[in-house]
């Protein structure tokens, strides 16, 4: 039974990565779901109060990251609250219709037809947009990868 927990811990941090690629999974529910596996086949005794105030706050980070990293990269290239959205629909359908490269163009697309659809900018105005949000969004995915390996470094070092 040992060894079927572990696997199980370990198959729910790997589709916490999955997660950074299809962001319709939700990568941190998993690295959670890997501790309360972990809880149910060991032990929650070795997970102390310290580590569950530490996990739920780089959860809290996990959300800030992702929604200041896009907005600040649409932003920052001149992109508005439609081309935001457009970026965030892209991202979750851009991987579905386009396998693999849709991560990247699905999020460029959504903020490009946003801001030429809803805000009427010019072709030049909603690329610049789009770019921002790619640059959010490859910003987002780094720094939620990095947290993502800080709370399962520190799960290790609490058992």
């Amino acid at each position: 039974m040992e060894v079927v927990g572990w696997i199980l811990v370990i198959a729910c941090f790997i589709v916490s990565f999955v997660g950074l690629v299809y962001p319709i999974i939700p990568g941190v529910l998993f690295i959670l779901g890997g501790y309360i596996v972990y809880g149910l086949f060991f032990s929650f005794a070795e997970l102390s109060w310290w580590f569950w105030a530490i996990e739920i706050l780089f959860v809290v980070l996990l959300f800030g990251a992702d929604t200041v990293a896009n907005a600040f990269g649409i932003k920052k290239f001149g992109g508005s609250n439609a081309g935001m959205w457009g970026s965030t629909i892209g991202l979750l359908i851009g991987p579905f219709v386009i396998p693999v490269a849709g991560i990247l163009v699905g999020p460029f697309l959504g903020a490009v037809i946003a801001e030429l659809i809803v805000e009427r900018r010019t072709l030049k105005e909603a690329v610049k947009s789009g770019i921002g949000s790619l640059v959010g969004f490859l910003t987002s995915t780094i720094a939620k990868a990095v947290i993502q390996i800080v709370m399962i470094v520190v799960f290790f070092i609490a058992i």
